[in-house]
C-alpha cells in the first residue's frame, strides 16, 4: 500500500513483502530526497520506482499507487529524466510510456556529471577571465574550477574502484 495526501491504494502484493513496510519504506527514503533538496513528488516518485520489485511503473500505476495527478507525475518524472534518474521507454507493443530506474541508478547518475562539472569548469574559468585575474572573485571563481577538476579526477577514480568492488574478488586478480 502506498499512501498520499491521507488517502491508501492497495498494491498488487509481491511475494515476501509487507505492503505497508514498504509504503512507510517509500516516505521515509522520499523524505530523506526532500532534505537533500529534491522536489517531493520527484522524490517520491523516484522512491515508489526504487521499491518496485520490475523498476518500471506507467504514469498511471504511480499516479494510483501515490494518489497524484499525472500531472504531477508527468512534471515530476521530466524532472527525474533531467537529472538521469529515470529513463522513459514505451511499453512494448503499446503507445503508452513507462519509467524505469536502473539498478545501477546511482553508478550511471555520477558518471553523467562530468559533462555537468566540464561545463561548470569552462564558466567558472571563463568568470575568472571576465572578473580579473589575480583578484579576489577571479581567485573564488579559480578554486572553484580546480576543486571540481579535482573532484572529476576523484569521481573517476572512485567508480572506477566501484565497477571493480562490484565485480568480486576475482576481478582484482
Amino acid at each position: 500500500m502506498i499512501t498520499g495526501k491521507g488517502a491508501a491504494v492497495e498494491r498488487q502484493p509481491e511475494q515476501g513483502h509487507d505492503e505497508r513496510a514498504v509504503s512507510d519504506f517509500v516516505e521515509r527514503f522520499a523524505a530523506e530526497l526532500v532534505v537533500a533538496g529534491m522536489g517531493r513528488m520527484p522524490s517520491r516518485i523516484f522512491s515508489c520506482l526504487m521499491a518496485e520489485e520490475s523498476g518500471v511503473l506507467t504514469s498511471a500505476e504511480l499516479s494510483e499507487r501515490l494518489q497524484i495527478s499525472p500531472a504531477a507525475v508527468s512534471g515530476a518524472m521530466r524532472y527525474l529524466i533531467q537529472i538521469g534518474l529515470v529513463a522513459k521507454e514505451r511499453e512494448p507493443g503499446s503507445r503508452r510510456d513507462r519509467y524505469r530506474v536502473l539498478n545501477d541508478v546511482w553508478f550511471e547518475s555520477l558518471t553523467r556529471r562530468d559533462e555537468i562539472l566540464l561545463r561548470w569548469i569552462r564558466v567558472l574559468k571563463e568568470g575568472e577571465a571576465t572578473v580579473g585575474t589575480g583578484t579576489v572573485a577571479g581567485e573564488r571563481l579559480a578554486e572553484s574550477a580546480a576543486f571540481f577538476e579535482f573532484m572529476i579526477d576523484e569521481l573517476h577514480g572512485m567508480l572506477g574502484r566501484w565497477r571493480e568492488h562490484r565485480a568480486g574478488p576475482a576481478a582484482g586478480e
